[in-house]
C-alpha cells in the first residue's frame, strides 16, 4: 500500500507547477504580480492534503467528472501516483476479476514510480478493471441481437454441463456443495444425479433464473470418508482425478485419470473451487497444475471457460479472506488462453455464487 504522504507529495508538485505557470502568465500579461489565481474561496485553493482527502471519498465516475471541470483538476486527477494508490487500496476489496479485467501493471507498494511505471496509465487501468466500471460498460444488446436471441430461445438446446473440482470443495469447515443443495431458493434443483462415478463424482441439474437449466458434475479427489479424514487430520492426499509420476512423492499431476477423460471432454466449462481462507497451510503450485491438466487442449477446446470460486467457509468482520486478485495471481491465470473469472463466495451463504454462474453461462454461449 502506498503511503498517503507520497500521494500528497506528488499532488503538491503538480499543484506548484500549475500555480507557477499561472503566476508567470499573469506577470507577463499585466505586470501586476501574482493576481488572484491562488487565493480566494476556491476548491483549487484548499490545502493539497484536503484535496486528496476529498478525492478518496469520490467514486471513479465522480473523479472523472471532477477532472473535466478545469485544467487544474484535469492534471490533479490524472496523476499516476494517485491512481496507483487507488488500485493498491481497492483491489483487496473487489469481489471478482476476470481475464479481461485483471490488472496488467506492476502493483508493488513502492513509494516512487520508476521510469517504466511513469509510462503506464494507471487511471485508464483502474477504470478498466474496477468492478463498478465493468458493470457500467457491460455490453447492451442491439435490436437485431435481441431479435436473434428471441428466435434462438425458440430452438431447444442441450443442457450445458460443467465439471466442478478443487480443494475448496473438501478443505473447508462448511461444505459448499451441501449448502447449494440446501439453498434451493438460490439455485433450484432441476434434476438429481442418475449415477455416481466410483464414489468420487456425480451430476446434478440446476435452474438459473427459473429458465436456464445446467448440470454440474462434482468431481471429488476421493470418497467421502477419506476426504473427511484428510480434512480433520490436515492430510494432503493425492486426488484420484489425476495421474502422478510413479515413485515420486510430488502431488503435481501429470494428466487426467483416463476414467474421467470422457467427462472432461463432454463438459462446456469448469468450476474450480479454491480455498481462499488466510489460514490455509499449503501453497498454490498443486492447484495451478490441476487446473492446467483439466484445461489441456488435448482434452477439450481452449475456448471453454473456467470459473474459479474463491471460497471461504463464512464471512465475518474478524475473519479475513485472500483477495480474489491475489488468487488469480497465485494460480497464474493470466497465462491461460481460456476465458476465466475469479469470484468471491462463502460456503455458508453462497454470496457471489449467482454472479459467477451468470458469467459462466454467458461465456458458454447461453443467452441470458
Amino acid at each position: 500500500m502506498l503511503n498517503r504522504s507520497i500521494v500528497v507529495q506528488s499532488l503538491r508538485s503538480i499543484r506548484d507547477r500549475i500555480f507557477d505557470t499561472r503566476r508567470q502568465r499573469n506577470e507577463q500579461s499585466d505586470g501586476q504580480g501574482p493576481g488572484n489565481d491562488v487565493t480566494g474561496p476556491s476548491l483549487d485553493n484548499l490545502p493539497v492534503d484536503m484535496q486528496f482527502l476529498i478525492m478518496t471519498f469520490l467514486s471513479p465516475q465522480d473523479l472523472c467528472r471532477l477532472g473535466g471541470t478545469s485544467t487544474y483538476w484535469r492534471s490533479m486527477v490524472r496523476d499516476p501516483v494517485l491512481w496507483k494508490y487507488f488500485l493498491l487500496r481497492d483491489m483487496p476489496l473487489w469481489q471478482s476479476v476476470d481475464h479481461l479485467s485483471v490488472p496488467q501493471v506492476k502493483l508493488s507498494g513502492s513509494a516512487v514510480l520508476d521510469d517504466s511505471e511513469m509510462q503506464l496509465d494507471y487511471m485508464a487501468e483502474y477504470l478498466r478493471v474496477c468492478p463498478a466500471c465493468r458493470n457500467q460498460w457491460r455490453h447492451q444488446p442491439r435490436v437485431f441481437e435481441s431479435v436473434t436471441s428471441f428466435f434462438q430461445s425458440l430452438v431447444p438446446v442441450s443442457e450445458p454441463q460443467f465439471a466442478m473440482f478443487g480443494p475448496g470443495l473438501e478443505q473447508l469447515e462448511i461444505s459448499l456443495m451441501n449448502t447449494i443443495m440446501r439453498f434451493s431458493h438460490v439455485l433450484p434443483i432441476a434434476g438429481l444425479p442418475q449415477r455416481q462415478i466410483d464414489g468420487i463424482g456425480s451430476g446434478i441439474s440446476f435452474k438459473y433464473k427459473d429458465q436456464h437449466r445446467f448440470n454440474i458434475a462434482t468431481l471429488y479427489s476421493t470418497n467421502r470418508s477419506e476426504r473427511e479424514r484428510a480434512r480433520l487430520e490436515h492430510l494432503n492426499l493425492r486426488s484420484k482425478l489425476f495421474v502422478y509420476e510413479e515413485d515420486s512423492e510430488s502431488n503435481i499431476p501429470l494428466s487426467i485419470n483416463p476414467m474421467f477423460n470422457q467427462v472432461c471432454q463432454a463438459v462446456n466449462g469448469f468450476i474450480f473451487v479454491a480455498n481462499a481462507e488466510t489460514e490455509r497451510d499449503r501453497g498454490w503450485e498443486e492447484e495451478s497444475a490441476q487446473m492446467r491438466v483439466m484445461l489441456d487442449p488435448a482434452v477439450g477446446t481452449e475456448s471453454r471457460p473456467i470459473l474459479v470460486l474463491s471460497c471461504v467457509s463464512r464471512e465475518t468482520a474478524d475473519r479475513r479472506r485472500i483477495p480474489c486478485v491475489t488468487v488469480a495471481h497465485q494460480l497464474e491465470l493470466s497465462s491461460l488462453t481460456n476465458p476465466w473469472m475469479v469470484q468471491d463466495t462463502a460456503a455458508e451463504t453462497l454470496t457471489g455464487l449467482l454472479d459467477g454462474i451468470d458469467w459462466l453461462l454467458r461465456h458458454s454461449g447461453v443467452k441470458i
